[in-house]
């Protein structure tokens, strides 16, 4: 196929990788004249009409992902019996070849390959994209130390051919997930239980299950668990053999929810071990560096596409004329016409009949190049950046720019409320002329959305906590009297002012269930709210009275009554304690003694043979540590 032109437009120029299901080739957007990774479909798959569908649905979903780890996915298509993808030319090699180079990685090197891909497939996550096939392979780096993520979307394209076997495992049996293996479903879980296999291997050099086949080694994480990287090599923290062992747990709830969630906690555990930054190196002696030098010479190719045949050389004929009369033929009088008129040579007629189809052509030229030039360039202008500027500066920078313009609120860390922290598409993005920009205006520090309320749609709080600048998590159910599927409640509470990108806890309503009171006796404020919180209550008020028994600041009991039975959303009045617990002022002066119980609101009364502050205190009643109420009097005795 080198050389060979898919579309008219995608010329292939070398091979980079083969595959079971594909090859990877370089090649060249000849419309564009930029360089792109094309990978060609086995033929198989070209006639089955599921297949190309689902080839087709997810291309496109890919394509509006926007993450800088990864690879963007530019066209897909057919042509004759080939499917393709036309993708972004990662210069550099892959995360498998750099392993065979280098061998196991340490922590900070570790870090820096799998922090920025896991943020990349938490991005997919969150638009409902699972990869299902995660391993070195499709992990990319380029020459300048990017590091991307390929491949979404093929697996499952694959699974819906009708040529694909029910029998086969679909992803790399090394990776999959148990519930891949057991089932074939894939969900986000799946993906993180995948990537933790890949930290192993990233951290020791090898996978933690190796076999005769790979049914073997795919039904071997059914039955047992990943081990601790670092029973097979030193100096592995102990903290990435937790990360590992809830990524790769069995059980695909007690694993990280996504890879969002799966980031943070890479995040940190690196900021907890001081992991120092790292530039990951591609890999010298890669097949894409291979495939550099080995391009051919495009003015020696031959555009023919891949899936004709060659036609067989004929027998040339001489051409038989039929002269078609097609309008009015000239009077004989006509200087013109050179076959009634003796004095105008013959081959002055063919020259200007020459020249006459030399023109038509070079016009026709001339408009089909402005015409594919304003399909593929000429349509297209960059957005210009306007981060900073005042609204309406950067409105009158994007309509001279031939943009229309709509404006939008975006929480930011650094641009004060109502300035322009940018735009959507962001800017240098290429977007057709007259295409509607927003203009991102500042609405100040990301909060947790303040409107949002138990029974409210799922997806539309996981907009909402998005466009305020932070990452909504799925943690799961939990008991709400809010229809079961519906929000039950945020952690941090709405209104919450929290950093760029910190996460917030979604959970989804189970339904309202009957639920026990629980002793919240001795708890403090906040474990007393976070265990009726848990239970499925609500707290409606705080109530605070005197318990000589519970100090201060600390929960009584609850109204109704610890073991009452209630259903799941229903509210309880928190009964909390004012008691004073009374200090140590043995050896203190008056003067310091009583100004210390005066601040905890406490009265003072001294026996002494002086009226003096400087007198020392040898005794105090009520004793030290007794709780008592505000306004309990303290007596003291002091000498001299």
């Amino acid at each position: 196929m080198i050389g060979q032109m898919l579309e008219g437009r995608y010329r292939i120029d070398a091979p980079i990788a083969r595959g079971g299901m594909s090859m990877v080739f370089r090649g060249t957007d000849t419309r564009l004249d930029r360089p792109v990774a094309i990978k060609v479909m086995d033929p198989k798959f070209a006639g089955d009409p599921q297949f190309l569908s689902r080839f087709e649905f997810e291309a496109r979903a890919v394509a509006k992902l926007k993450h800088p780890s990864l690879v963007a996915v530019y066209d897909q298509g057919i042509d004759g019996e080939y499917p393709f993808l036309i993708m972004e030319l990662v210069e550099g090699g892959t995360l498998r070849e750099l392993l065979r180079e280098r061998g196991p990685m340490p922590p900070h090197a570790v870090r820096a390959v799998a922090e920025p891909v896991l943020r990349a497939i938490g991005t997919a996550h969150d638009a409902g994209l699972v990869h299902r096939d995660i391993k070195p392979e499709n992990v990319l780096i380029s020459d300048a130390g990017e590091v991307k993520i390929a491949d979404f979307g093929l697996v499952r394209a694959v699974a819906a051919a009708n040529t694909t076997s029910a029998s086969v495992i679909l992803g790399t049996a090394a990776y999959l997930s148990p519930e891949q293996v057991t089932s074939g479903t894939a969900d986000a879980r799946s993906d993180v239980y995948s990537f933790g296999i890949l930290i192993f291997e990233l951290l020791t050099g090898r996978v933690p299950f190796t076999g005769d086949n790979s049914l073997s080694v795919a039904y071997q994480r059914v039955e047992n668990d990943v081990p601790a990287p670092s029973q097979f090599i030193d100096g592995v923290p102990a903290e990435f053999d937790a990360l590992v062992a809830e990524a790769t747990s069995r059980d695909p709830a007690k694993r990280f929810a996504d890879a969002n969630q799966m980031a943070a906690n890479l995040q940190s555990v690196a900021m907890s071990l001081q992991l120092p930054p790292y530039r990951v190196p591609a890999p010298r002696d890669s097949a894409e560096h291979l495939s550099e030098a080995f391009r051919p010479d495009p003015a020696a190719m031959n555009p023919v596409t891949p899936h004709r045949e060659p036609v067989s050389p004929r027998p040339v004929a001489q051409p038989q004329h039929t002269r078609v009369v097609t309008a009015q033929r000239p009077r004989l009088d006509d200087p013109a016409d050179p076959v009634h008129n003796p004095f105008v040579p013959a081959e002055t007629h063919t020259r200007r009949t020459g020249l006459v189809w030399v023109g038509i052509v070079t016009a026709l030229t001339l408009l089909v190049g402005i015409g594919g030039w304003w399909v593929g360039v000429g349509r297209y202008t960059a957005v210009p950046p306007i981060a900073g500027m005042d609204t309406e500066r950067a409105v009158a920078v994007l309509e001279q720019a031939g943009f229309e313009t709509v404006l939008r609120q975006k929480a930011s860390d650094t641009i004060p409320v109502g300035g322009v922290v940018g735009t959507d598409p962001s800017a240098g993005s290429r977007v057709t002329k007259s295409s509607t920009i927003a203009v991102l205006i500042s609405n100040g520090k990301p909060r947790v959305p303040e409107d949002i309320k138990p029974g409210d749609q799922i997806s539309a709080v996981n907009a909402a906590i998005r466009d305020m600048g932070l990452q909504p998590i799925d943690s799961g159910e939990a008991a709400s009297t809010a229809p079961k599927g519906s929000l039950a409640r945020v952690e941090p509470a709405p209104g919450t002012v929290l950093p760029m990108g910190a996460q917030v806890k979604v959970y989804r309503s189970k339904g309202s269930q009957p639920v026990n009171v629980p002793d919240v006796r001795g708890k403090t404020t906040e474990e007393a709210n976070q265990a009726l919180t848990k239970a499925g209550l609500t707290v409606r008020e705080v109530t605070v009275q005197y318990d000589k028994s519970i100090e201060g600041d600390k929960a009584i009991g609850t109204d109704p009554a610890v073991g009452t039975t209630l259903q799941s959303g229903d509210s309880v009045t928190l009964l909390v304690s004012n008691a004073v617990k009374v200090p140590n002022v043995m050896g203190q002066t008056v003067g310091n003694a009583r100004a210390k119980l005066q601040q905890l609101g406490l009265r003072v009364e001294v026996k002494s043979l002086t009226d003096s502050d400087n007198s020392l205190v040898i005794g105090q009643v009520p004793g030290i540590n007794t709780n008592v109420e505000a306004g309990t009097v303290v007596s003291l005795t002091a000498l001299p």
